[in-house]
C-alpha cells in the first residue's frame, strides 16, 4: 500500500470541510431527525459496523430509512420495511448527512469507496480488497457512475480506480458529479429492487452481472 503526498492534504480538506458542513447542515439535520422521528420512529440514527481504511472497523452513523424488523407485522425483507420517505431520504442522500461525524473524526472520507459490510472482507478477491487501502468516502467514483444500478464487479472496479488515480482533481469531478447524481436521483437501487443484493463473493459474480 502507498500513500501520497495528496492523502495528508485530503485529510486537512476534509476535516476543514466536514466541520464546516457539519455546521451549515445542522438545521436540514435537525428537521430530517424529526421527520425520520414521525415516520419511522426512533431511534432517528443507523449505526453500524463498517470496516474502513486497511479494515479496520468502526461505526457508521447515518439517518435511518428503514423500519424496525417486525415479524408479526411482517416487515422482515428491505422491501417490506422500506416506506416512500425512507426512499426519498436515499434518493436525496439526505441520510448521509450525519456520516459528516465520520469524516470528522478520521473514520471516513468525503470521496473513496463505499463502505460496506465487515461480512464482505473474507469474500473479495486480493484486488478487490485494494478498496480498503483508503478511507472509505460519503460518495466515490462508483456512486456517480450508477450507484447501485452498477453489478458488485463494476463497483469493485471503479473503487480500485479510485485507489490507483486518487487526487484532488478527480475528488472535484466526483463532487460535481455527485450533486448531479443527487438531483437526477440516479441509481438508487438495483433494477427490481430497493437496495443492492448481498455481495456472495469474488466467484459469484462478474462483469455485467448482479
Amino acid at each position: 500500500m502507498t500513500r501520497r503526498p495528496y492523502d495528508v492534504v485530503k485529510r486537512a480538506l476534509d476535516l476543514t470541510v466536514a466541520s464546516a458542513a457539519l455546521v451549515a447542515t445542522a438545521p436540514v439535520q435537525a428537521v430530517v431527525a424529526v421527520a425520520v422521528a414521525k415516520n419511522l420512529g426512533t431511534p432517528v440514527l443507523f449505526r453500524q459496523a463498517r470496516p474502513g481504511r486497511d479494515g479496520a472497523i468502526f461505526t457508521l452513523v447515518k439517518f435511518r430509512t428503514m423500519k424496525e424488523v417486525d415479524e408479526d407485522a411482517g416487515l422482515v425483507t428491505d422491501e417490506q420495511r422500506m416506506t416512500r420517505f425512507g426512499q426519498l431520504l436515499r434518493s436525496t442522500s439526505l441520510d448521509e448527512l450525519p456520516s459528516l461525524w465520520n469524516v470528522v473524526r478520521g473514520d471516513m472520507s468525503i470521496v473513496g469507496p463505499r463502505p460496506l459490510l465487515p461480512a464482505y472482507l473474507p469474500l473479495y478477491s486480493a484486488e478487490q480488497a485494494r478498496r480498503h487501502e483508503v478511507r472509505p468516502g460519503i460518495t466515490g467514483l462508483a456512486q456517480t457512475s450508477g450507484r447501485n444500478a452498477l453489478s458488485w464487479a463494476q463497483r469493485f472496479t471503479l473503487d480500485v480506480a479510485y485507489v490507483d488515480r486518487r487526487s484532488a482533481a478527480l475528488d472535484l469531478r466526483i463532487l460535481w458529479a455527485t450533486v448531479r447524481t443527487v438531483f437526477t436521483r440516479e441509481g438508487v437501487a438495483e433494477e427490481g429492487g430497493v437496495t443492492m443484493t448481498p455481495f456472495a463473493g469474488a466467484e459469484a459474480f462478474s462483469d455485467g452481472a448482479p
